[in-house]
């Protein structure tokens, strides 16, 4: 499996975000964050290359860059 494709859990999405799982938890619940893929009721889970690409899509050049918009 390439890395890029590999499955993480939330916690794994938690430390690689650097955020908390109650955070990724709300990105969730207001339809922001990145693709997550539900299994079961409790199972979640996200591709390493969906959150990467997420995070790349909130570059700023500035301090007043208005990530809403995006």
């Amino acid at each position: 499996m390439d890395v890029d494709d590999e499955w993480l859990t939330l916690p794994e999405t938690a430390t690689l975000m650097c955020m908390t799982k109650a955070a990724i938890a709300q990105l969730r619940y207001r339809g922001v964050g990145p693709r997550f893929y539900r299994l079961s009721a409790k199972t979640i889970l996200y591709k390493r290359s969906e959150v990467v690409a997420w995070m790349e899509s909130r570059a700023c050049t500035r301090t007043d860059d208005v990530l809403a918009a995006r």
